[in-house]
């Protein structure tokens, strides 16, 4: 495969991205894989990796490249009380989805420009605090995401103006919600509310709630990485792809 790091040109400047695209065939659709709280790693960049052997050109931004270049952080970033935890805490508290809406539009434009990136609808999915983003790009472009996942998503449900759950019956593409039996961020009297406005929308797709297991895991180098539940997640999400992007 081929890999590049490009700076995508949006409203507040260059978004350094991860590129990864598969060496033959083409052109090949795209998917903007979007990054949970604690920011740009490997880890990130092997699950692009792995969706590009599949067949996909994998756009994944750094979403915190308004506050500067810097915003890459140590392993000890989830430990509470580390520095770089609070470094880290500092840019994710500021994050909204009007902006990173902004950055999906960049992404859309950048990608119709490559020769590469097969043309029509994209597929976008996010874990931890990029599941609303994903949710809310299927329904601000719903004519471009034909397919999207949010992974332990937080706060579906809240009483932000801008809270996912009011925007589910704009999406025209296929939705995929997957919660994780225990977690803070996602309880499951929120996750069952958000059933219910998921059917009332009749949005279309599926919201699933991964049993036994806690937010984060999907990721391998996590505390509560649970193999089963995250190879499960990788054959929905890969599912979800095929049908709505071939």
């Amino acid at each position: 495969m081929i890999e590049q790091v490009v700076d995508v040109a949006t409203r507040a400047g260059g978004m350094e991205t991860f590129i990864c695209r598969p060496e033959r065939g083409g052109p090949h659709p795209a998917v903007f894989l979007l990054m949970d709280a604690p920011g740009i790693r490997e880890e990130l960049r092997d699950m692009a990796r792995r969706l590009t052997s599949v067949g996909y050109v994998v756009l994944l931004p750094n979403l915190y490249y308004r506050a500067g270049r810097d915003t890459k952080y140590g392993a000890d970033v989830l430990t509470e009380g580390s520095a770089e935890h609070a470094r880290m805490r500092a840019v994710r508290t500021k994050m909204t989805i009007p902006p990173v809406m902004d950055d999906i539009a960049a992404m859309l434009a950048y990608a119709d420009t490559r020769n590469e990136v097969k043309r029509g609808p994209i597929g976008c999915h996010g874990y931890c605090m990029s599941g609303p983003y994903a949710l809310a790009a299927a329904a601000r472009f719903p004519d471009r995401v034909a397919a999207a996942a949010s992974f332990y998503g937080t706060w579906l449900v809240s009483d932000a103006e801008e809270s996912p759950h009011l925007t589910l019956g704009k999406a025209k593409g296929e939705l995929y919600i997957a919660c994780a039996e225990h977690d803070k961020l996602a309880p499951l009297p929120m996750v069952e509310e958000l059933r219910q406005l998921f059917r009332a929308a009749r949005a279309a797709g599926e919201l699933e709630v991964y049993p036994g297991v806690h937010h984060g895991f999907a990721f391998p180098q996590r505390w509560c990485y649970d193999k089963p539940a995250a190879e499960r997640h990788w054959e929905r999400l890969i599912a979800l792809y095929r049908r709505k992007l071939g």
